[in-house]
Parts: C-alpha cells; structure tokens; sequence
C-alpha cells in the first residue's frame, strides 16, 4: 500500500475545438464554439530505431474541456502508420523507474506527489485525405495540405473550429512538407460533467532523421485560464539504444530534466514491446529507457523538442523512499512522539498569530 502511494504519477498534440473559434492549443486540441479545451497531463512512450530511423510515439493523453467531444492535430514528418497500442506498458515502465522503498528505524532522538464529412471542392484541390481509419476510438485522418488556409478550410468543413491561431501553428509543419493527423475523440455518456477527458493509447509510427516530441501549441493561455488549468506534467518514456536527452532551442532551454535512465534488461524491454503490440525485434539490439519530466507550461513555445544521444551515459535513478518503523521504540516514546506531531504545528500557529496581532 504504501510503496502504492509514494509512486510518481504521470502524461504534444494540437487540441482542435468545433466550430468556430475558441483558443485550441504539438497537438493541437480544438472543440465546440464556447467549449475551451486544452492538453493536460501527458505521459508518452517514444521509441527510437535509429538504424531504420523509425520512431514510434505512444500517447497516454488527458485534456480538460467543457465541450463533450472535441478532436486534436498531431503533426508528423512523414505518414504515419496508425495502431492501437496497449495501456498496459505505461504502469510496467512507471514500476521499473519507481524508487526503491527501504525501511529503516526511526532515530531514537529525533522525529523528523469525427466523423469526417467531404471537403468542399476549394479546400480539396488543396487538402489530400491520404488515409481514414478507424483505431483506438478515434476517427483519424492523415492530411497533406498546401497552406494553413487550406487546411483551416478543410478542418472547418469537417466539423473542427475555424482559428487564426490554428493556421499560425500548422503553417511551419505544411511549409516543411509535414503530414497532418486529425483526430476526433467524445467524452463517454457518463462522464460529460467531467473536465478531464482521458483518450485511448494510439501508436503513431513514421520515418523521421531525428526523435521528437511535437512541443508547439497554439496559445492555450485563455482556455487553460478559463478552465483553471495551471499545471500539467509531461512525462516521456524514451527507449533507444543510449541515455538520450532533450532539447528545444539554444536561447530557449527545455524545462524538462531526466528523473531515471539505465539499460532495462532483455527480458523487460522485450515485455515492454509485447505491452505495446510491437514485434519483438522493434528498436535497438540493447535497450536503455530515459524517462523525462517536464511541467509543461501553458504558454507558446519556439519550437518541438528534439532527442539526441547525450555525452553522459552514466545511470540515473529516483532517490530512494525511506520508510521509518518505530520498532523497539519504548511505549511510552512512541505516544509521545504522535503527540507531537499533532499538537506541536497548531500550537505553533496559534503562537504565531498572536506576535503578529500584538506587533
């Protein structure tokens, strides 16, 4: 129970909402007109092959909306192959990295966590529908677009919000040549009083030169603030063939910082693989994990994170959870003890209290 309770909990996307425009947030969230809707916690597993230069991208996501289904944009710098994937890797990855519990005695002196619908004839000479699929839950759509416009066309006529602040996002994606993946998620029945909407796991896997995590949002700054969203974290799961690292630009420092990395043994990261519906010989020969944590701020960023192989490939590990027992503690100690950790911190507030009032 205990070693329970002390785990680290965990969770980029475009979020897209319908019609017309409220602030939709690397994925991008977009939902209804008056139905704000932004990324909450994230937790991804990125695996990287860099022999093929395939990564694939496992998403565990959660948003926070008024609207009852709303859809998001995850860009990507080639089609991507569209999969479900398990939930059931997530809790075995968070297991490897937990720090150890270890019990100690207490000191005896002291006491001391959509239904896609046809473009109209204008946006579809300019948006190409590459794939539909049905996966996961979700109505996905892989896009190639001309322009941000052309796109913001297409989003609109298929039931996504119209937003300046989308086109802004999208246009340095469609500029590179990048692929679109639109996708539309609805709250369960019984949950439409919920802010918090938890998605399916989805496995996207596609070619790229370098691992990356889509990090750009459109300005959520609104939404967040309209849903009294202020921190969110995001936690990455990155297998490779080395300790991996981090980074967004020179002038701009990624905020996220690695909490655990080690080489996982054979039979854990074949086990992971499983989890994950993938072949077991996905990835490298040997296999290291590097997990990140990032509080993720509500706020425009300069560019997508980028994963390289860091120079320091030395372990990191969590610090480890001492757990006290008061074995061999007299009887009379240990009352005294409880007592003051009850009483003492009110007493002292009381006391507190009054110096102020009487100053």
């Amino acid at each position: 129970m205990i070693k329970h309770m002390l785990r680290v909990l965990s969770c980029a996307t475009v979020l897209i909402i319908l019609p017309p425009p409220t602030q939709a947030p690397a994925c991008c969230a977009v939902g209804h007109i008056d139905h704000p809707v932004v990324n909450a916690d994230q937790t991804v597993i990125i695996i990287w092959d860099a022999a093929t230069k395939t990564q694939h991208f496992i998403r565990q996501a959660s948003f926070q909306s008024d609207g009852d289904d709303f859809g998001f944009l995850v860009p990507s710098p080639s089609k991507p192959e569209l999969n479900e994937s398990g939930n059931d890797a997530f809790p075995f990855l968070r297991k490897l990295t937990e720090p150890e519990i270890r019990s100690s005695p207490w000191p005896r002196c002291s006491i001391g966590c959509a239904a896609i619908c046809t473009a109209p004839e204008e946006a579809s000479l300019q948006v190409r529908v590459v794939e539909e699929k049905l996966v996961a839950g979700f109505h996905a759509s892989v896009l190639e677009a001309s322009s941000g416009d052309a796109l913001v066309t297409w989003l609109n006529s298929n039931g996504f919000a119209f937003s300046p602040e989308v086109k802004a996002w999208a246009q340095p994606y469609l500029d590179a040549g990048w692929k679109i993946t639109a996708l539309k998620v609805a709250k369960a029945q019984d949950g439409k009083d919920d802010r918090t909407v938890a998605a399916s796991s989805l496995r996207m896997s596609f070619k790229t030169d370098r691992p990356l995590f889509p990090y750009r949002e459109p300005d959520s700054t609104s939404s967040a603030k309209a849903l009294g969203a202020k921190d969110r974290l995001l936690r990455i799961y990155f297998l490779a063939d080395a300790r991996y690292r981090g980074e967004l630009t020179r002038e701009v420092p990624w905020t996220g910082h690695i909490v655990w990395a080690n080489k996982l043994k054979p039979a854990d990261w074949k086990h992971s693989f499983e989890l994950l519906n993938l072949p077991p010989n996905t990835g490298p020969a040997e296999c290291w994990l590097t997990e990140f944590e990032d509080h993720w701020p509500y706020r425009v960023m300069p560019a997508d994170v980028y994963f390289s192989r860091s120079p320091d490939q030395e372990t990191v590990k969590r610090p480890d959870v001492v757990v006290h027992n008061t074995a061999g503690w007299p009887t009379d100690v240990m009352v005294y003890a409880i007592a003051a950790v009850v009483l003492v911190p009110p007493l002292v507030r009381v006391v507190r209290r009054g110096q102020e009032r009487s100053s």
